[in-house]
């Protein structure tokens, strides 16, 4: 038998792990300030950049791409003041979006299957544009529910492969105008806004990706009769946005940059 008596408790143990969690608190906050302080020198950049190519900057929007981060560190990025944020999955936004203040405008920027439609405009009332519509069908699917349920028009991209790799969603360069007619003369309940493109992942070809999505919008401009200035272009990420914006992107869609490398949950083997 164990006659071993449990030690008396220190007196001070409690201080002791007061200290602790104070510890982790301060920790903890000094994580949180990572991605504010990531998002004003992102702003800063684009500043610069916008100044290098004789722009104002206040026109070009940066879309907080949040996919993969838990909804706290989305809110560090909020209370400094940013109100525009992406998703790349439908599930993910829609468990987000709710946790989250309704003046957000939620940007869709991943490939939407006709299937998940409804959910997601059903589970983000806020949804400010869907980034992707790449085709007639998804645009027709968009175009029928949000008249269903009946809220403002939604503002949509055409996504543009301009860099021709198969892997990659998007209309082909010579099929944007068409998707862009359609879309603007077709669809009532949509609001075309311009257009999208994901550049290469080794960035080789990433000034020609940039510079094709910008002879498209001559083109779609041209047939549709409007100004350049009235049609978006959604390109730049985190490693090419400066780019981007001296090349005319008014969208760019900065994930890594601000809130630090995506952390894919574990597969369970």
């Amino acid at each position: 038998m164990n006659n071993l008596k449990r030690a008396p408790k220190r007196e001070n143990e409690e201080e002791v792990v007061e200290k602790d969690n104070h510890s982790d608190m301060a920790t903890s906050a000094a994580m949180d300030g990572v991605a504010a302080a990531a998002l004003r020198s992102v702003l800063h950049r684009v500043n610069q950049a916008a100044e290098r190519s004789g722009r104002v900057a206040h026109p070009i929007r940066v879309v907080a791409v949040s996919k993969t981060k838990p909804v706290s560190v989305i809110r560090q990025v909020y209370d400094a003041g940013h109100r525009c944020f992406g998703e790349n999955y439908v599930q993910e936004l829609i468990e987000k979006a709710p946790q989250l203040t309704e003046d957000i405008e939620w940007h869709f920027i991943g490939n939407l299957q006709s299937n998940k439609v409804k959910m997601l405009l059903t589970g983000v009332p806020n949804l400010a544009m869907v980034e992707t519509v790449d085709d007639e069908k998804i645009a027709n699917q968009l175009d029928r529910f949000v008249g269903s349920i009946g809220r403002k028009p939604l503002k949509v991209l055409v996504q543009v492969n301009t860099s021709g790799e198969e892997s990659k969603s998007g209309v082909e360069p010579s099929g944007c105008v068409e998707l862009a007619k359609h879309v603007s003369l077709g669809c009532p309940n949509l609001e075309f806004c311009g257009l999208m493109t994901i550049g290469m992942l080794d960035y080789t070809s990433t000034p020609e990706n940039f510079k094709t999505l910008a002879n498209c919008r001559s083109e779609v401009c041209k047939a549709l009769g409007i100004a350049e200035e009235q049609c978006e272009l959604s390109m730049g990420m985190s490693g090419d946005f400066e780019l981007a914006i001296e090349m005319g992107s008014t969208n760019v869609r900065i994930g890594s940059t601000i809130f630090g490398a995506r952390e894919y949950p574990k597969k369970q083997s």
